[in-house]
């Protein structure tokens, strides 16, 4: 079965049951959420009362929990410890999000391994070791996935080599999470998918894969930039997507949509519309669909 979900909102008003909802609207069977704003700190506590609601709904749409994904906020950074109180900051910070996380019932959280900021790339991969060692010692049943990078600026975990000095180095339990746009910024060629999983495979273990973020890219191979775009309206392309998606190795991984909302075109930036119930449909049905736009603002317009 297809795991296939996009990310979702997560208010503070109705929390979890809201994500499972936005999910099922666009006939997903996964998803994945922020637990609280992704650019700040303020957090609501968990609604027990809503999270068994929540859980309760997915039972009768047959979505797994254990397919949900949660992603860490982006202020968090362990890479760079030049200003400890920001380091601790973002230490504490990631064991409050793991802790709400084992309040959801959630087993996955995405994370950016973080930025160097002006430090050597090799004190930077020691400082996320040390952070990840010293917050998963506490014993958070929720696994982190350390999520692969565009090479941005000085973003860790663009390359295999850094993934796997991370994951040898960490004495816990971690995983990762594939993104396709990232992946082709940082130089992964997706129409040779093959090739690189069959590297993943023998330098790190396809177990440790228990994400795919499926995203087009608006930029070239290598680019080193991180622009996602719409299935099939980017540089990587629809065919090769599917590929990913449909890859008999990732059967069991869920494939969440992180791509841009859509108004009249690509580049409207008036009123926006989720694109994800239209690609979901055109990646169950494996036809690209060149009236995307039409058919989203058509149905956002009823």
């Amino acid at each position: 079965m297809l795991i296939i979900g996009s990310h979702v909102g997560f208010n503070s008003k109705d929390q979890l049951l809201g994500s499972v909802k936005e999910a099922l609207s666009y006939e997903a069977n996964t998803f994945m959420f922020y637990t609280g704003a992704p650019q700040n700190t303020l957090r609501k506590p968990i609604d027990q009362e809503k999270t068994n609601e929540a859980l309760k709904l997915m039972q009768e749409n047959n979505i797994d929990i254990k397919n949900v994904i949660c992603h860490a906020p982006y202020i968090i950074n362990l890479a760079n410890k030049k200003d400890p109180s920001k380091w601790d900051f973002s230490i504490n910070f990631l064991k409050q999000e793991l802790a709400r996380c084992d309040e959801l019932g959630i087993s996955s959280m995405v994370l950016h391994p973080g930025s160097a900021v002006g430090l050597p790339k090799e004190e930077a991969l020691e400082n996320i070791k040390d952070g990840l060692n010293l917050i998963l010692k506490e014993g958070y049943r929720c696994r982190v996935l350390l999520e692969t990078m565009a090479g941005k600026g000085s973003e860790c975990g663009s390359s295999l080599a850094e993934l796997k000095y991370l994951i040898s180095q960490i004495n816990y339990p971690i995983g990762i999470c594939l993104d396709t746009c990232h992946l082709n910024d940082s130089g992964v060629d997706i129409n040779h998918f093959d090739e690189y999983l069959n590297e993943f495979e023998q330098e790190i273990g396809l177990e440790k894969i228990g994400c795919v973020h499926v995203n087009d890219s608006k930029n070239f191979l290598a680019s080193h930039k991180d622009r996602h775009a719409n299935i099939g309206y980017g540089t990587i392309g629809f065919d090769a997507l599917l590929h990913v998606i449909y890859h008999e190795k990732l059967a069991t991984v869920s494939k969440i949509l992180e791509t841009p909302y859509v108004g009249e075109s690509l580049e409207d930036k008036n009123r926006l519309y989720p694109p994800y119930r239209f690609e979901i449909k055109m990646i169950r049905e494996q036809t690209f669909d060149d009236h995307l736009l039409e058919h989203i603002h058509t149905y956002y317009k009823r």
